[in-house]
């Protein structure tokens, strides 16, 4: 009887501090779920090029936790059966209390106590067993979510490597652009300056003749200068203007530094009257074969043909807007341009 009463005051002590640290474990497990459950969300936020990888880690992590949800259902389960099978272990020794008093029935009810004390007893050994079994089965839990931490830390690492990665190179497309841009600047104050003085050797050598003008940043030969009317083909007075011309294009090759892109652009036009020949259809065809024209005869006289470019307007991009003669007499002309390629 002593060795029973202590036996239960064993279970009686043991097992309500098993079931506390049980739950409080379980507490712990469920805190912890919690924390990471908001970090992922955190790190979801800011690593959206990794949406499918952290997608796959959330349903890992759904899943570990219903599982967890039905181990601790279990286990309440589990406490409950165990705390009904300590109150009917009192009740029986109660009863064993009572009967002890009696001779011949009272040893048949100890026997029969004793009986039921076993089956109680190998109840709860079963108990322990599936408790055992309910921890084994967190701590896996435990060591899956700790994988899944550090497979979320490696990626917040890769992400912000790549971010890193991704800032270091917007800083250096911005820094080429600014020197990029700066280079184009220079360029074009070079240029500017060397289109100054072309026009300039251009006026001296050209002096005198109201024919040919200055308008804006062209130099505009009156196309009589150097063209039969409906012709294409330049006449003895355009062949020596043309050599002067093509003498300030060669000296001026020379002088330009060769990292600076630059061509002479030949724009030819015409005035607004049809032509309608065999030969030129349309405006477009006539503009178009006096610029190339002018284009060839520069070239046989030295100019590098990659500094040239021959374009052809019609009627399209009139100086005067008038029909008179005079206005039709303008806007029948060949310009010339130095310009950036």
């Amino acid at each position: 009887m002593a060795r029973r009463a202590r036996r239960g005051a064993e279970y009686d002590e043991f097992w309500p501090g098993y079931v506390d640290a049980l739950s409080t474990l379980l507490l712990v497990v469920t805190f912890l779920m919690s924390i990471f459950m908001l970090a992922q969300y955190f790190a979801s936020q800011e690593s959206s090029g990794k949406d499918a990888a952290l997608q796959r880690l959330t349903r890992q992590i759904s899943s570990l936790t219903n599982i967890l949800s039905l181990e601790r259902a279990k286990s309440k389960s589990q406490e409950d059966e165990l705390a009904a099978l300590q109150a009917s272990l009192a009740t029986f020794k109660e009863e064993n209390e009572k009967l002890s008093g009696f001779a011949l029935s009272g040893e048949n009810a100890a026997k029969s106590s004793a009986e039921r004390i076993a089956s109680l007893t190998s109840d709860i050994e079963s108990e322990k067993k599936i408790s055992s079994e309910a921890l084994a089965k967190v701590d896996l839990l435990n060591q899956q979510m700790l994988a899944l931490r550090r497979q979320i830390s490696a990626l917040n690492a890769a992400l912000n490597a790549s971010e890193k990665k991704d800032q270091e190179a917007q800083d250096r497309i911005k820094d080429l652009g600014k020197r990029l841009n700066a280079a184009l600047a220079r360029q074009v104050q070079e240029l500017q300056r060397y289109r100054s003085d072309f026009f300039g050797r251009l006026r001296k050598l050209l002096a005198g003749r109201k024919d040919i003008r200055v308008v804006g940043d062209r130099f505009v030969f009156q196309s009589e200068v150097l063209f039969p009317s409906g012709q294409a083909d330049i006449s003895v007075e355009g062949l020596a203007a043309m050599d002067q011309l093509a003498t300030a294009i060669v000296e001026l090759e020379k002088q330009i530094p060769k990292e600076i892109g630059w061509a002479l652009q030949v724009d030819g036009h015409t005035d607004n009257q049809p032509i309608n020949s065999p030969q030129f259809p349309s405006n477009w065809e006539l503009s178009t074969a006096r610029a190339i024209s002018v284009v060839r005869y520069l070239i046989s006289r030295g100019v590098p043909a990659n500094r040239l470019v021959a374009a052809g307007h019609g009627e399209f991009a009139p100086l005067s807007k008038g029909n008179d003669p005079d206005s039709l007499r303008k806007n029948r002309r060949i310009e010339l341009k130095l310009t950036n390629r």
